[in-house]
C-alpha cells in the first residue's frame, strides 16, 4: 500500500531516474566525462518526470513546431 502509494505521486521521477540511471549505466563504463554525462541525464530524466507528476505542459510544443515547418517548407515540395 505505502509503495503504491510513492509510485501514484512521484510515478514520472521514478521511471526518469530509473531511464536515466540505465542510459547512464552505459556510458558510466569508462571515465570522468562519462559519470559527468551520467548526472546530466539523471537530472534530466528527473525532470521530466516531475514535469509529468505536476502535469507541466511539455518544453516543447511539437504539433505547432510541426506545422510551422510543413508551411514553411511546402513551396519545395
Amino acid at each position: 500500500m505505502f509503495w503504491k502509494a510513492i509510485w501514484e505521486s512521484h510515478g514520472g521521477r521514478i521511471a526518469g531516474v530509473t531511464f536515466g540511471v540505465v542510459l547512464g549505466l552505459i556510458y558510466l563504463i569508462s571515465g570522468f566525462w562519462d559519470m559527468l554525462f551520467f548526472a546530466l541525464v539523471v537530472f534530466i530524466g528527473y525532470t521530466l518526470g516531475q514535469r509529468k507528476d505536476t502535469a507541466q505542459p511539455p518544453l516543447f510544443q511539437w504539433q505547432e513546431l510541426v506545422q510551422r515547418l510543413s508551411g514553411r517548407w511546402r513551396p519545395f515540395k
